[in-house]
């Protein structure tokens, strides 16, 4: 059973910084993609980012490209998405999810976590 716990989640003012943890663990990771998506209300889930476990390829969407970097530690089954520069339209619940493609689309991908809220004001 795969399970992934996410957290860092909160409450900052435009500007800042937060880093979301997601620690996975079930079974080894190796050959997934990691994601990161995030959900507003009313709005639909959204793409953000993604990681190659195995190789550490990247990919971000256009509106978090160059504020927000993904990154990973083999050895401690975690993925991490250092958010700089928030702005209060990158409020959400923000969701990790492990996939055996690389892909953006989160159909693809098997297995989510809980979410976490973060709350960026004006």
């Amino acid at each position: 059973q795969v399970q992934l716990v996410e957290s860092g989640g909160g409450l900052v003012r435009a500007g800042g910084s937060l880093r979301l943890s997601c620690a996975a663990s079930g079974r080894t990771f190796s050959s997934y993609a990691m994601g990161w998506f995030r959900q507003a209300p009313g709005k639909e889930r959204e793409y953000v980012a993604r990681i190659s476990w195995s190789t550490g390829n990247t990919h971000y969407a256009d509106s978090v490209k160059g504020r927000f970097t993904i990154s990973r530690d083999n050895a401690k089954n975690t993925v991490y998405l250092q958010m700089n520069s928030l702005k209060p339209e990158d409020t959400a619940v923000y969701y990790c999810a492990a996939s055996n493609d690389y892909t953006r689309m989160h159909e693809q991908y098997n297995y989510w976590g809980q979410g976490t809220q973060v709350t960026v004001s004006e």
